[in-house]
Order: structure tokens, then C-alpha cells, then sequence
């Protein structure tokens, strides 16, 4: 998925009120940009860090830069626009190039189902009970290598689990997809430390047949793409 406007290098001046960037571009002006996603960024947003902007001239935009990476100047990128890899992985299921997935030729986002919540994707062949997968973007690492979800406290998420299990007990499939939206991943992990109630709901629902599937993202100033499959750590 290539981004629509190239993007701009700038450095990050702060991040606050979740959603609101403040940065300096080469030419030294200060612009305040859009953050698309609502976690904790935690490791990623410490003022001074290279990151990458999307200009707009969108007039319905009141700001006319969105927040897309952290650049670790080591030639490693996170993406941290948390719409992003569903766009990304939505190519790749019409393409029916993920393996795992690619026996489903309907491929339909954002179908209502549970108690007012929408699944990512719902993909349904004929002959085949129904999968509903619910996407995660994963962007934390404490540690080298590893990649860890949440990075804050994701009440919703843990909805999600419930909600998911409900599929499974109903007869459908039902599958958790971590998309790491970084470069320098090789494995997967839940933080449970970070929210242990969310490690619950995913033990409860693991051991009610939702199943789990990870992959990485490639990532550069040109755009993001599905990459390979890692492995999961429980």
C-alpha cells in the first residue's frame, strides 16, 4: 500500500492529548499533525525522534499533516497509524495472498455482529463455516526482536475476545490477527503485565477455539505492505 502524498522527514517536538503531534520540519517550521492511533505509543514518542509526515491539502482537514512513522535511524521503521494495516491487509485478502486465509473468496470489512461491534474482516466461502478476524496493530517492544501487544490497557480488546469466542461457540471460525507494524520484529507476545486482564480473555478464548496469527509489516517512506508470517509466543 503505497502512502497517497510522499512523506516529509521531521523531528517530533511532543505528542499529547492522544490524538495531536507537534513537529519541526527541515525548514525549521513547526506544525502540529494528526495521530491516528489512541495507545499508550509507548518507546515511540520521546520529543526528538525522526519521524515521517503525510501532507494534505484536503480542505475538510483541519490539520494538513498526519503522523505515519518513527524512523529509528538504523534502518528499521514503525508505522504508527493504526489504520493503516487493515487497508494494507484488505489488498491481500481480495488477492487471496495471505496462505493462511486465501481458501475465502468474500472478503467484507466492517460487518456488524456481537453487541454493537464491528469485525474487521468477515470472509466466507461457500462450504466453509464463517470467519470473522479481528486485526491488531502491534507497535510496542521492550525488548530486541520482540513485539508486544497492548500497550496500554485495551478494555475493548478484551470485548473483542468475548465477542470472538461467542463466534466460535455459534459454530463460526474466529481468529485474532497481530499485524507488527515494525521492521525489526521476530516474534510476538502479549504484554500481560501491561494489562493481565486482557491475558485472560485471550487465554479464555484460546482455549475456545479462536485461533491466532501474526505477521510483520514492510515499512518505508514509500509505503507499508504485508510481509511474512512470525511466530506467536504463549
Amino acid at each position: 500500500m503505497r502512502f497517497q502524498t510522499p512523506l516529509v522527514p521531521a523531528v517530533l517536538i511532543r505528542r499529547y492529548k492522544r490524538f495531536l503531534a507537534d513537529a519541526r520540519l527541515e525548514d525549521g517550521r513547526e506544525i502540529t499533525a494528526h495521530c491516528a492511533n489512541p495507545g499508550s505509543m509507548m518507546g515511540l514518542a520521546e520529543p526528538g525522534s525522526r519521524i515521517w509526515l503525510e501532507p494534505n491539502d484536503d480542505p475538510k482537514k483541519k490539520l494538513k499533516y498526519g503522523w505515519r512513522l518513527v524512523d529509528h535511524e538504523n534502518g528499521h521503521f514503525t508505522g504508527v497509524d493504526t489504520s493503516v494495516p487493515n487497508r494494507a491487509l484488505k489488498a491481500v485478502l481480495l488477492a487471496r495472498e495471505m496462505p493462511e486465509l486465501a481458501e475465502y473468496s468474500s472478503v467484507r470489512p466492517e460487518v456488524k455482529y456481537g453487541e454493537n461491534s464491528r469485525i474487521d474482516f468477515l470472509l466466507s466461502e461457500d462450504g466453509k463455516p464463517d470467519l470473522y478476524v479481528e486485526v491488531k496493530s502491534v507497535t510496542l517492544s521492550r525488548r530486541a526482536g520482540l513485539a508486544e501487544f497492548p500497550d496500554s490497557v485495551t478494555k475493548r480488546g478484551a470485548k473483542h475476545l468475548a465477542e470472538l469466542q461467542q463466534m466460535v461457540m455459534q459454530g463460526h471460525r474466529a481468529m485474532m490477527l497481530y499485524l507488527v507494524q515494525r521492521t525489526d520484529a521476530e516474534l510476538v507476545a502479549l504484554a500481560d503485565d501491561i494489562d493481565p486482564q486482557y491475558a485472560a480473555h485471550f487465554d479464555d478464548a484460546l482455549r475456545a477455539g479462536v485461533e491466532v496469527l501474526a505477521y510483520d509489516c514492510k515499512i518505508s517512506p514509500d509505503g507499508i505492505d504485508i510481509g511474512q508470517r512470525l511466530a506467536f509466543k504463549r
